[in-house]
């Protein structure tokens, strides 16, 4: 990745990466946890290649983004409203009035909330795992024990024992994460220890407990992020062209997101690939192309 910029919105001050010509089609292309914009280090010059203006924002707690207020001042919450406030944020800051949005993990969460909340900002989607937004009311529900054990550190997160065991081992728990979700992909120290740079933000803690916390309704969203999450609980359709991947190894997403069809109205494809979680960085290939059929469909 090159060196960073940054720009300032209302809560963050976002670094992110840009590639490409400035004069190309914009794409957002959006990590999640735990990973870093180097996830679509091979993605990125696919799209270059093609014209694109392609910008890679390090997620709030992440690397060098941080917010503007001293640690303590505020609470460093996080939810997917959050995620998608802080990407509308970035748009808004860059002066991009509509772009391709791509995405997985919180990175898909992001993308998807901005397309649903907002989509005359969004010209296309793509999204690992589907409609990736969380219901909330519905969390009280389990799931399979089977996936249930596959969440054990959303569980342990609710935790201070959670905290603590992530705080101290950021990287041996992470690694442990990386090996579980995508089983078959053999991933080297290099790409592993750079993405774990951007772990070390003072806040990155507190934002990935954040998140689990208030996705299991153990912790109070941000009051003026209310009306949005209860915008996002209508379950609001996407209307934007979009393509939906599937890792068919992921064992966070059994049977992958096939039912999710009736939330896309607009043109959508569902493409299942064969990998694990970190579809952007076992096939990057296969993410780009998605990337490419989408800013032709608008063409």
């Amino acid at each position: 990745m090159t060196s960073y910029k940054t720009v300032l919105t209302p809560l963050l001050e976002i670094a992110y990466h840009e590639h490409g010509p400035s004069t190309g089609w914009p794409v957002i292309l959006s990590h999640g946890f735990p990973y870093s914009p180097i996830a679509f280090g091979e993605v990125v010059p696919i799209l270059t290649s093609q014209g694109a203006r392609v910008i890679v924002p390090y997620l709030r707690g992440f690397g060098p983004t941080h917010f503007l207020s001293p640690k303590g001042a505020v609470k460093r919450s996080n939810q997917q409203a959050a995620l998608g406030s802080d990407l509308l944020a970035l748009l808004d800051g860059l002066g991009i009035e509509k772009a391709i949005l791509a995405g997985f993990d919180w990175g898909g969460v992001s993308s998807c909330v901005v397309s649903a909340l907002w989509p005359e900002r969004v010209a296309g989607l793509v999204s690992y795992a589907g409609y990736d937004i969380a219901d909330i009311a519905a969390q009280t529900n389990p799931c399979s024990p089977e996936l249930e054990s596959v969440m054990w550190y959303q569980h342990l997160f609710q935790s201070e024992r959670g905290r603590s065991c992530l705080s101290q081992n950021r990287k041996v728990f992470c690694e442990l994460l990386w090996r579980q979700w995508s089983p078959t992909w053999t991933f080297n120290d290099e790409v592993f220890d750079k993405t774990a740079e951007s772990w070390e933000n003072e806040d990155w803690v507190d934002v990935v407990i954040s998140i689990y916390r208030h996705c299991f309704g153990n912790e109070m969203g941000d009051p003026m992020l209310g009306d949005l999450e209860g915008r996002l609980a209508e379950k609001l359709k996407i209307t934007v062209p979009c393509v939906t991947l599937d890792g068919m190894r992921d064992p966070l997403k059994p049977g992958g997101s096939e039912s999710h069809g009736a939330m896309f109205t607009g043109r959508h494809e569902r493409r299942v690939v064969d990998c694990g979680h970190a579809l952007p960085m076992e096939r990057p290939e296969d993410f780009a192309q998605a990337v490419l059929d989408v800013h032709q469909w608008i063409s």
